[in-house]
């Protein structure tokens, strides 16, 4: 079964979200350090491919619709 990527996209979005708020309360009690790092990275990742597939899930919308 395929997902749509309207799902796929909510879902990377709220990953990226969750990652952001690990790597925030890392911070608070531990300060800087490469887990961190890593989350930031993972977080940016998944809110880049979360916008890029919903912008592909509205534009591919828009031109079915025309």
């Amino acid at each position: 079964m395929r997902q749509s990527p309207l799902f796929s996209g909510i879902i990377y979005l709220f990953l990226g979200i969750l990652f952001t708020y690990f790597a925030i309360q890392d911070i608070q009690e531990s300060g800087w350090g490469i887990f961190v790092y890593l989350l930031v990275i993972l977080a940016t990742f998944d809110f880049g491919s979360g916008l890029k597939i919903l912008i592909f899930y509205f534009a591919n919308k828009n031109k079915k619709n025309k």
